[in-house]
């Protein structure tokens, strides 16, 4: 009786355990199969990125065919094409017989700089001094005239410091060149009205005046003999520093938080100021190339809902695609789709909600990240998202979402800057030496064209730099691409203010 008891007991506990097992063993294998479909999900998301992302040459070489068009069309009209074509008034570019001293303001951000460059007629030999101010809050949003009374106090200060007497006592009127990175109506080589503010600043009284005005109005406060030759973005200012260097430079390109570019134009291309005709022949003309659009360009339900939410809809969508303002923040969107449909993080803070909390140098940290567990990924998470304990498959997906939206980003600017060179001529089509070929005996022998870039998405992130040029191979033919040189140029808004204003100064320092 006892035995069977017992045999019954212990029966019934192996049955238990079989079932408790089955259970725990079913339960695993429940969660094996909702994890795959989860990862496959999460793969779907990427493969459908990737497909929204692709640029293959033929895509490329048609946006390159839209550029130069609208590129046309700009020119040819005001408001004819999503380009500006703004004419710069800027007719030449320094060349090394200018001399003299030469300031220089450059106001562009939280960050007031003021330079002092000496010329004396030699390339090789240009000296500059450089001093940065920071900006208080007070002043970037209070009135223009504490605005232009600080710039013009710090300018005063650091020209006694230089051990030039900058008082109208001299005799001796100094000559600047004014780096403004602020929307501005050109109305001469020298002034401009603001449009309206941008990057924190938010002086209401300063909307539609005189830049240089309200500067001379300030300098002639303390004293200060100082007249404004030229006033310029920093685009203008980087063409014209490289240029100085190398006169094959033809165009500036800036990627950084914005994106912008600036070429050399014939004066008889520019048919909308065909009454501006200039002795040189030529004029550098601002494209404010980040209102650039086209059909071709590829763009994703992330784009689509970036630009829905920005302040500006349907505005700025070329910059939109590749400046260092917007890549972090795509990148983010397909993280947060992925959190959400698919919980590849888990439990995820709501950080990852948040717009913009991801910025493009983070995009590149992990995307450059090439250790064997990807720990510069995982710290990222937990730094900016408060994510920690990803799986290395996870961080990988993350390491190829930067991948997909920074090469997209990449080889759409490198299409833009050959639009220009098949503008001017330059992208191996034309058959004159305005076209980009010159003569040598019976052969034809294109024309090196240098392309000066500034910005720290360029200069600091190395795959979207080596997915730039390996683009414009792509599109131009290695043989075309040999002879297009893109050189880093560093101070440019600063330098190549000072610069225009040596060679476009109605009296000389």
């Amino acid at each position: 009786m006892g035995y069977n008891l017992r045999g019954k007991l212990g029966l019934g506990l192996a049955v238990g355990c079989a079932v408790a097992a089955c259970v725990v063993s079913a339960a695993m294998v429940s969660r094996r199969v909702k994890r795959k479909r989860r990862w496959k999900k999460a793969v779907e998301i990427l493969e459908e990125l990737e497909e929204g992302c692709s640029t293959p040459v033929e895509k490329l070489r048609q946006v390159v065919d839209a550029m130069a068009v609208e590129m046309h069309a700009g020119l040819a009209s005001e408001g004819g094409s999503k380009l500006k074509m703004l004419l710069t008034f800027v007719h030449k570019l320094p060349n090394r017989s200018d001399k003299g001293t030469y300031y220089a303001l450059d106001l562009g951000g939280s960050k007031l700089r003021v330079l002092r460059v000496q010329l004396d007629g030699q390339r090789s030999t240009l000296e500059h001094d450089v001093e940065r101010i920071p900006l208080p809050q007070h002043i970037m949003t209070g009135t223009s005239e504490e605005l232009f009374n600080f710039i013009a106090c710090a300018l005063k200060e650091f020209a006694e410091r230089e051990g030039d007497s900058p008082y109208n006592s001299s005799g001796n009127t100094r000559v600047l060149g004014v780096t403004f990175s602020f929307p501005v109506k050109q109305t001469s080589i020298s002034s401009g009205i603001l449009i309206k503010w941008t990057k924190g600043f938010a002086i209401k009284d300063m909307v539609g005046k005189n830049v240089s005005d309200c500067l001379h109005e300030a300098m002639s406060k303390m004293d200060l003999d100082m007249r404004v030759a030229v006033l310029i973005n920093d685009t203008v200012g980087t063409l014209a520093l490289s240029n100085y260097h190398d006169e094959d430079t033809v165009a500036a390109v800036i990627f950084g938080t914005g994106t912008n570019a600036c070429y050399l134009e014939r004066s008889d291309a520019i048919i909308k100021y065909q009454g501006f005709l200039t002795t040189s022949g030529g004029m550098v003309v601002n494209t404010e190339w980040g209102n650039f659009w086209s059909s071709h360009l590829p763009r994703t339900s992330y784009d689509i809902e970036l630009d829905s939410d920005s302040p500006n809809p349907t505005d700025q969508g070329f910059e939109k695609m590749i400046s260092g303002m917007y890549l972090g923040e795509i990148v983010r969107r397909v993280l947060l789709r992925m959190s959400e449909e698919v919980g590849v993080f888990g439990a995820t803070t709501s950080k990852l909600s948040v717009p913009f909390v991801l910025r493009t140098y983070v995009v590149g940290i992990m995307h450059e990240d090439v250790s064997p567990d990807l720990h510069e990924v995982s710290r990222m998470l937990k730094e900016v998202f408060d994510i920690s304990d990803t799986a290395l498959e996870v961080r990988k997906l993350i390491v190829k979402v930067c991948d997909v939206v920074i090469r997209r980003a990449a080889r759409l600017a490198a299409a833009g800057i050959v639009g220009i060179l098949k503008k001017i001529g330059r992208d191996g089509t034309g058959g004159s030496a305005v076209a980009g070929k010159s003569k040598l005996g019976d052969e034809t022998k294109m024309r090196r064209t240098v392309i000066a870039v500034d910005g720290g998405v360029y200069t600091t992130y190395s795959m979207f730099r080596e997915y730039l040029n390996e683009a414009i191979s792509d599109i131009l033919g290695e043989d075309v691409a040999s002879h297009v040189v893109l050189k880093v140029v560093e101070d440019g808004s600063g330098i190549g203010a000072a610069l225009l204003a040596a060679s476009h100064a109605p009296f000389k320092s």
